[in-house]
C-alpha cells in the first residue's frame, strides 16, 4: 500500500499507510468510528479488542495517558494540500546544495555500516540518505506530535479509520516489544516516527537492531536506522544492482504517448527513438526495461526510470515527491544538476479540481476530486491529449483546461 501522510522536514508526505504486519487479525467486533459514539466509549471497545490480540494490560496501561483525543490532527489530516507544487518547485527546494554535501559527508562517516547494508539488503547508501535528508533533515526535525494520540484520533475518525486502527495495534506492540517508550513516540502528525518516519506497522516489521544495544531505535540509532530503512526497501522489493533513475534529454518528434509509467521499453528502444543521456551520450543499447517520466510534460526535465522506481511510489505515491527523492539520490551518488527546461505553466490547486471534475464528467477514471495531480489524473489527461490530437505527454495545462471547458460550455449549450 502506499505510505505517508506528512514528513517532518518542513515537508508533507501523501497519505497512506502499511498493512497490518503483526499478523493478528481484529476481532470481528472491532472499535467503531466516531460515528457510533464518544472517544472514551470508542477507546474502551479499543483496548478489550487490543488484550484479545495479545497486548498486554500492562502495555495498554503505560500507553493509556498518551492515548488521547486531538481534533488538531483530524483538521490536518482533512486539510492537506501539500502537492500542488510543482517538481521543480518541490526539487528545487528540497534537493538543496547543502543536502546533497551533507548526504556525501554521512557517507563517509558511516561507511562500513553502509558497505555492510549494502551487502546485506542490497540498496545503495544514497538512496537511503536521500530519505534520511528528506523525512527528517538528517534527524533534525522529526516531528513534534504525540504518535500515540495522533494516530488514536485518527484511527477514532471515521475518514480513514481503517488504515490508522492496524497502526495503533502496531504502536502498542512496539511498546511491548521494547522498542520505544510511550513518551519517546513523537514524530509526524500521522503517527510517523524515527528519523527516516517510519509508520508503526513498518516499525514493527522492519526495524532491525544494527548496533547491538538489544533495541531496535530508530530515533537515536543511526545504524539501526540505516539497516532498517534498507531492510524496508528491501522488502518493498529493491532490486540489487539496478538503477532507479536516470535523466535524459528526448527529441521534439518523440512518440509522447509512450511517455507513461505503465508503458516499460528496452533503453535500445528508447535509443532507437533518439532519446539520449542528458549530456548528449548515447543512451546503453541493452534491454534493461525502462519508462519515461516527464514531470512537468514535454517542455520539462525527463527521466528515465526503472523497476526501483516503483520502490519509491511505494514508499510515497505522490509522484512529485518520489521524483525528488530519487532525483536526490542521483545527486548525491554524483549527479549532475538536472535540465529544467521551459514547462509551461501549471494549474493551480483549484484548476486541477475543476479539471479533474471535467474529466469526471467526459467519463474518466481521476480518483479523488481531491487537486492533487496523481497518476489517476495524469492518465486521463493522456487520454484527453488523444482525444484532442495533442502530445500525449500527460501533463495538464491552462490550454487544455481551457479546452475542455469550452466543450463542456458547447455540450451544455446544446442541450438548451
Amino acid at each position: 500500500m502506499p505510505r505517508r501522510a506528512l514528513s517532518t522536514a518542513a515537508l508533507s508526505i501523501a497519505m497512506a499507510t502499511m498493512a497490518f504486519a503483526a499478523g493478528a487479525a481484529p476481532s470481528a467486533r472491532a472499535a467503531p468510528c466516531r460515528t457510533s459514539g464518544s472517544f472514551a466509549a470508542w477507546l474502551a471497545t479499543f483496548e478489550r479488542e487490543a488484550t484479545a490480540n495479545g497486548i498486554s494490560a500492562r502495555t495498554i496501561a503505560r500507553a493509556a495517558p498518551y492515548l488521547t483525543y486531538d481534533q488538531h490532527i483530524v483538521n490536518i489530516d482533512r486539510g492537506q494540500r501539500v502537492f500542488t507544487q510543482s517538481f521543480l518547485q518541490f526539487s528545487g527546494r528540497m534537493a538543496a546544495a547543502y543536502r546533497i554535501r551533507r548526504g556525501e559527508a554521512l557517507i563517509k562517516t558511516y561507511g562500513a555500516e553502509f558497505a555492510r547494508i549494502k551487502r546485506q539488503y542490497g540498496v545503495p547508501a544514497p538512496v537511503i540518505v536521500s530519505f534520511w535528508a528528506l523525512e527528517s533533515d538528517f534527524g533534525a526535525n522529526m516531528g513534534k506530535y504525540r504518535s500515540l494520540s495522533a494516530i488514536a484520533s485518527l484511527a477514532y475518525d471515521c475518514r480513514r479509520a481503517d488504515k490508522f486502527r492496524p497502526q495503533l495495534f502496531d504502536a502498542l506492540r512496539l511498546i511491548q516489544r521494547a522498542d520505544l517508550a510511550p513518551d519517546e513516540m513523537i514524530g509526524s502528525w500521522a503517527g510517523e516516527v524515527g528519523q527516516t518516519q517510519m509508520m508503526p506497522s513498518e516499525y514493527y516489521r522492519y526495524a532491525v537492531d544494527y548496533d547491538g544495544d538489544g533495541r531496535r531505535d530508530l530515533i537515536h540509532s543511526v545504524p539501526d536506522m540505516l539497516a532498517s530503512t534498507a531492510n524496508y526497501l528491501a522488502g518493498l522489493g529493491w532490486r540489487r544492482r539496478e538503477p532507479w533513475l536516470t535523466e535524459v534529454r528526448v527529441p521534439t518528434n518523440l512518440p509522447w504517448q509512450e511517455a507513461d509509467l505503465t508503458i516499460e521499453l528496452p533503453r535500445a528502444k528508447w535509443a532507437a527513438y533518439g532519446v539520449t543521456l542528458a549530456d548528449g551520450r548515447p543512451l546503453p543499447t541493452d534491454q534493461l526495461p525502462a519508462s519515461l517520466l516527464l514531470p512537468m510534460g514535454r517542455f520539462g526535465p525527463a527521466f528515465l526510470v526503472y523497476k526501483n522506481f516503483q520502490v519509491y511510489l511505494q514508499w510515497n505515491n505522490s509522484l512529485v515527491y518520489s521524483t525528488t527523492a530519487a532525483y536526490l539520490a542521483t545527486r548525491i551518488a554524483g549527479a549532475a544538476p538536472l535540465h529544467p527546461g521551459a514547462p509551461p505553466a501549471g494549474l493551480s490547486f483549484s484548476e486541477v479540481k475543476e479539471l479533474q471534475r471535467l474529466l469526471a464528467r467526459a467519463g474518466y477514471d481521476v480518483g479523488t476530486v481531491d487537486g492533487f495531480l496523481g497518476l489517476k489524473t495524469r492518465q486521463a489527461v493522456k487520454a484527453m491529449q488523444l482525444k484532442y490530437g495533442l502530445p500525449a505527454d500527460s501533463y495538464p495545462t491552462p490550454a487544455l483546461l481551457a479546452r475542455m471547458r469550452s466543450a463542456r460550455a458547447s455540450a451544455a449549450g446544446s442541450l438548451r
